[in-house]
């Protein structure tokens, strides 16, 4: 089995999500672009986007945990909510941004050819100076993949399958690959990644023997899915259990653990009290701490409050940069 490497990124890391969707059309994507600069500006370490191609009208299926949605979750849009592609919004804010990550999560890579998938990711990882990471799953929405010509009830496979050539063409300076899908031999793809062993992959999913086997063949990450994301320390335990047993040493492999929203006497977010909570996520195992809380739309003030929270969460984990 091919190890990924570990990342080579300041632990522990606070991370925010960069909203690229909208209910309804927002008129212009400006205040996205803008907040990505922002997060740049103040120290946010990770900023993770979204993904949709496309809606089918069943969106209830979002909140049933037997076909990957979440109990209990729902759709944050209609079927006509506006959603931008994550790879393209990520090239974007690659241009406007210098230090910050850049993340997906969640990119639906089955539903990319894999060949041209592997040559997009290697693109905006080299223009980014390789601050690409590459959150995956299998999704819950059967319209996607019927809408891709694919065929939902073998996602898995055919996740496995895209990141299996992606992870050959990014490594390998002649690739040749076969399988019941796909074969090629001898094709030459540049540039590669900045990392030798390609993207970092980040697998999500909840705890069972397939993610884990995912996530031991192809990651360099971990994003807990359903109860393990509830109770992360648990989901840690037993996750870091079956990768072991399919072979591979979990030491190195990173986590992402979500803080709680605590508001002050006024229904304000506290900062210092959200900021509080990291300690417990990072002794339990999580290296990548997601932070979601409601932010102000005003530019100045909200560059307040999130270096604010930058530095209340540096001060926490006793992060000195």
């Amino acid at each position: 089995m091919s190890i990924p490497a570990p990342a080579t990124i300041p632990l522990p890391q606070l991370s925010m999500g960069l909203k690229s969707f909208s209910a309804e059309d927002p008129g212009g994507w400006q205040p996205v672009l803008d907040q990505a600069r922002i997060y740049d500006r103040v120290g946010i370490d990770r900023l993770v986007v979204s993904d949709h191609v496309v809606f089918g009208e069943n969106l209830d299926e979002y909140g049933r945990p037997e076909v990957g949605g979440s109990a209990g979750g729902k759709q944050p849009t209609g079927p006509d909510g506006h959603w931008l592609e994550p790879l393209t919004l990520l090239s974007v804010v690659a241009g406007i941004t210098s230090r910050v990550r850049l993340g997906t999560n969640i990119l639906l890579a089955a539903l990319r050819r894999p060949v041209v998938l592997s040559k997009t990711a290697a693109t905006l990882d080299v223009l980014s100076g390789g601050r690409l990471d590459l959150g995956v799953g299998v999704g819950w929405q059967r319209e996607e993949y019927e809408a891709a010509g694919l065929t939902f009830d073998g996602r898995g496979k055919l996740l496995d399958h895209s990141l299996e050539v992606c992870q050959t063409i990014w490594r390998e300076p002649r690739a040749s690959y076969t399988s019941e899908r796909l074969s090629f031999e001898h094709i030459h793809s540049m540039p590669k990644p900045v990392r030798p062993g390609g993207v970092p992959i980040w697998v999500s999913g909840t705890v069972n023997r397939n993610v884990a086997r995912r996530l031991a063949r192809f990651g360099s990450g971990w994003i807990p899915w359903g109860d393990a994301a509830k109770d992360v320390g648990a989901g840690i335990a037993d996750m870091f259990a079956l990768v072991e047993a399919e072979g591979r040493d979990p030491a190195g492999l990173q986590v992402v653990g979500h803080l709680p929203l605590v508001r002050d006497g006024d229904g304000r977010p506290d900062l210092a009290a959200i900021a509080a909570g990291a300690p417990a996520l990072v002794d339990a195992g999580v290296t990548d701490v997601r932070a979601s809380l409601p932010l102000p739309k005003d530019p100045t003030e909200l560059e307040d409050t999130l270096g604010a929270l930058v530095l209340a969460f540096r001060g926490a984990v006793g992060r000195t940069d």
